[in-house]
């Protein structure tokens, strides 16, 4: 008779055996390149992948290895951010500019591989280097291994929905104006859904203009909507359609039925549409949702249409229009983020972690820069100043000749500074719009300071909104990890009264939070993943500004907790 322990290291055996054999390596090739496009009555070069407007989709399952080689054939220099997947031991592979490698040079290729563990759902994928996400994104699709089943009824179709934003200019050219002059860039000129802007815009009337999917009646289908705008989050609805929201930023919720989503650049929402109305035409669509007052936006409104099979032709000329929310409607968007619940005991749920080693108190927002020489008052941002941008007090400054996770592998001096601190230097009324233009807070110090995590430390933080300059729903995204949302409110965090109000139990789990307008957010994560993770405002008109800072987790006690080295292709500085 079999020892019972050969029996346990056997069938252990052929559970691993079964997981190796339901993972696969899919390859692609990006070839990146200028692609010439009509759009809003100008002819406009693009940077593009593959030729096409999102770039292509990437379809895996959980469990798969993803091998991505990218030909730089752009005259810019090139990183790809695989937005939310966890680089388990793979953070060479994650992609910030600077943070984990030195860019692709025009001319140059490097190969992403990295498996993806843990996790399914809706992630995307797109450039971190200055602008070039605007037109170099596309979906990254995770689908259950095999075997495997999602958490409510299989949907009859799936469908990417892309928001997008476009400029009638070189979006490098507009970021680089804004940084040589120091004042906002130019508002873009249209939003998108799935690279077309719809036929409310200038020379959009043609149909091929307006993205259009045909639908059966009675069915239900899975929008996987992905907000790769990069200065706006977007309120978004389908007319005379519910949708019920059944997975955030790749994680699984509680079945949440509304009218309308909200989702912030890089937040992705995988929502269930049935499609139970009268045969007809039924625009979805898409408009900003602005929460600084008094500054100026894209104003402007995206739509699609989906037509059922058999409609009549005067319902398919004449679609059905939905009432979206006021571009400042802060109400629908706080009850849209705050009534998410995560789906306790579903595929890769985390439960929260109770006991937290660091405790952070962060203030996230603008502020200004010197002009220049003192006294010179010539810049375009307030005050004649450069308008900046600060967590704590530190403008995040990227290094220039090293990545931040080489320098901490082969342990390199003066390319950061381990000093970020855990609450702000210099405490203020941070919502006061009275200290909106103080000039005793409005400038930080730009360094390159980041906060060093001992590995499987828990951290938890309150990202806190200011008023210097101006509130704002800050979307704020952290590389290699997830986090639970445990509470979000208005004005300052009071930890007597707000901690009272933390969910530990089914929390939303995200990789990118709005932080409301005037308010505050309260995450927590487990610094389980050793390596170099940029945390950062996912409004691209801030990033570089310097709302960012970056975690350098160190190497855990095992080989299996350890960083392994770069890959020898790593593109070099």
């Amino acid at each position: 008779m079999a020892h019972p322990e050969f029996l346990i290291l056997w069938a252990l055996a052929l559970v691993a055996l079964s997981s190796m054999a339901s993972a696969a390596i899919v390859e692609h090739t990006f070839h990146v390149q200028n692609l010439t496009v009509n759009r809003l009555c100008q002819r406009r070069v693009i940077t593009a992948v593959n030729g096409i407007l999102p770039g292509p989709a990437i379809h895996v399952q959980e469990g798969d290895t993803l091998v991505v080689h990218v030909f730089n054939k752009s005259p810019y220099n090139l990183t790809i951010h695989w937005h939310g997947v966890f680089q388990l031991l793979s953070g060479w592979a994650d992609g910030p500019e600077y943070i984990t490698q030195c860019p692709i040079r025009p001319g140059g290729s490097y190969t992403y591989k990295f498996t993806i563990t843990g996790q399914e759902g809706t992630l995307w994928w797109h450039a971190h280097v200055q602008w070039l996400r605007a037109t170099v994104h596309g979906a990254l699709i995770i689908r259950p291994r095999a075997g495997h089943k999602y958490p409510f009824p299989k949907p009859h179709r799936e469908i990417p929905i892309v928001l997008g934003e476009w400029w009638n200019a070189n979006v490098i050219d507009v970021e680089n104006q804004a940084m040589a002059t120091g004042a906002a860039p130019n508002n873009s000129d249209a939003y998108t859904i799935n690279g077309r802007p719809g036929n409310l815009y200038n020379c959009s009337q043609n149909p091929k203009f307006t993205y259009t999917y045909k639908v059966e009646q009675g069915k239900t289908y899975m929008l996987r909507i992905i907000n790769a705008a990069l200065n706006n989050q977007l309120f978004f609805k389908v007319a005379g359609h519910k949708m019920t929201v059944v997975a955030v930023d790749a994680s699984y919720t509680n079945p949440y039925v509304t009218d309308v989503v909200l989702v912030a650049p890089g937040q992705t929402t995988d929502v269930l549409l049935t499609t139970d109305q009268a045969p007809g035409a039924y625009y979805m669509a898409a408009s900003p949702y602005a929460s600084a007052p008094n500054v100026s936006f894209d104003n402007t409104t995206t739509r699609g249409i989906f037509i059922y099979e058999n409609a009549p032709p005067a319902a398919v000329s004449a679609p059905r229009m939905p009432v979206l929310p006021a571009f400042n409607d802060t109400p629908t968007a706080h009850k849209f983020n705050s009534n998410l619940t995560g789906l306790v005991g579903s595929p890769h749920w985390v439960p929260v972690p109770r006991h937290v080693d660091e405790h952070m108190y962060v203030t996230v927002g603008l502020g200004l820069a010197p002009c220049g020489a003192p006294g010179n008052n010539s810049c375009g941002g307030p005050n004649g100043q450069r308008l900046s941008a600060s967590m704590n007090n530190a403008s995040f400054q990227f290094p220039t000749t090293l990545s931040i996770l080489q320098a901490f592998f082969f342990n390199v001096r003066g390319i950061y500074t381990a000093d970020f601190p855990n609450k702000p230097p210099v405490a203020f009324d941070y919502t006061n719009p009275n200290n909106s233009m103080n000039q005793a807070l409005l400038f930080a110090p730009k360094k390159t300071s980041i906060k060093k995590v001992k590995y499987n430390a828990t951290v938890e933080m309150i990202l806190q909104d200011t008023s210097l300059i101006a509130v704002e729903n800050h979307p704020m995204h952290l590389h290699g990890y997830n986090f639970h949302v445990l509470a979000q409110g208005f004005g300052n965090f009071n930890p007597k009264t707000d901690r009272k109000k933390f969910n530990l139990v089914n929390p939303q789990i995200r990789n990118t939070i709005g932080v409301p307008v005037g308010g505050w957010a309260a995450i927590r994560f487990q610094a389980n993943n050793p390596g170099a993770w940029i945390m950062h405002c996912h409004l691209d008109v801030h990033l570089p500004l310097g709302l960012a800072t970056a975690f350098v987790v160190e190497n855990g006690p095992t080989p299996s907790s350890t960083l392994p080295p770069p890959p020898i292709d790593l593109p070099k500085c």
